[in-house]
């Protein structure tokens, strides 16, 4: 397994597979400053065990892909997320997403359906209006993420603290893993410029009701009914703009995948996907 990159115009995006053909094609999106290293290997394995040939990537200005030049929209990134099946010669793929990577997966079943087998849009929402937080939770957001960490190890502490904020609290959190992965990530982090371009990207997508409206594609819209950041009545609200789809809301569950929900989650997007493809 090693970084390839796909190509958007000026812009690169880094991505990594696991398993191969014949396997069910799954891209997974991350959230606002989060790398790939967010959905991690464990999970990907699981899928891949599950019969899925498993892609995920770092959206533009996080990881290790392109840093903008230039203001964009969650449009221009779900374009990104087609160049990454066009390097890999998919055809189509079943769309995951979390966060801003559920907004983005929304966003490409909604303008590009030939490329979208099923859409799993997790701890998402159908308009930036929704993400709402509590003000004393987003000043401890703020003050977390607003000073550059002084090298890896810091990092992989802020990367902690920010999991205790917006995690889930009915389940234990793998704060090695997380330590870790903030680690790993500083060389590449998001900047505060960077942040901000993605930030302005959702607000400028606006209310997108009447464009989820058109998806046709099976679609499971997944929530945390813990989540500080993206409550359930924001999953709602998506489910109820997607003609048919399915809404799961999971106790406990925060603005994060905790492994002790790893196999009910799987479960559902093998569900959804299958809904598609009979298999």
């Amino acid at each position: 397994m090693s970084v390839q990159f796909a190509c958007n115009g000026d812009i690169e995006i880094a991505y990594e597979t696991f398993g191969s053909a014949p396997g069910r094609p799954l891209l997974l999106l991350h959230g606002a400053g989060a790398p790939m290293l967010g959905w991690p290997e464990a999970f990907c394995a699981a899928l891949v065990e599950r019969g899925f040939h498993v892609a995920r990537c770092d959206n533009r200005d996080a990881g290790r892909s392109s840093r903008a030049t230039r203001p964009y929209t969650v449009a221009d990134m779900a374009t990104d997320g087609s160049s990454v099946l066009d390097a890999l010669h998919w055809p189509a793929a079943h769309i995951v997403g979390m966060s801003l990577g559920g907004m983005i997966g929304q966003v490409m079943s909604a303008r590009h359906p030939d490329r979208v087998l099923s859409l799993t849009s997790m701890c998402s929402a159908p308009d930036a209006s929704m993400w709402r937080t509590k003000i004393s939770v987003l000043l401890r957001f703020l003050a977390l993420n607003c000073r550059k960490p002084s090298g890896p190890d810091a990092a992989g502490e802020r990367m902690v603290k920010l999991h205790q904020l917006v995690g889930s609290t009915g389940y234990p959190q793998d704060e090695d893993w997380i330590r870790r992965i903030g680690r790993e990530a500083h060389a590449h982090r998001t900047d505060f410029a960077a942040a901000r371009r993605q930030a302005a990207a959702a607000r400028a997508s606006g209310n997108r009701r009447a464009e989820l409206s058109t998806i046709t594609a099976p679609t499971l819209v997944l929530s945390g009914d813990a989540d500080p950041l993206q409550p359930p009545r924001a999953g709602k609200a998506t489910a109820d703009a997607i003609p048919g789809a399915r809404f799961v809301s999971y106790p406990g569950m925060g603005h994060d995948l905790p492994p002790a929900l790893w196999p009910a989650i799987i479960d559902d997007i093998d569900d959804i996907a299958t809904t598609r493809t009979g298999r």
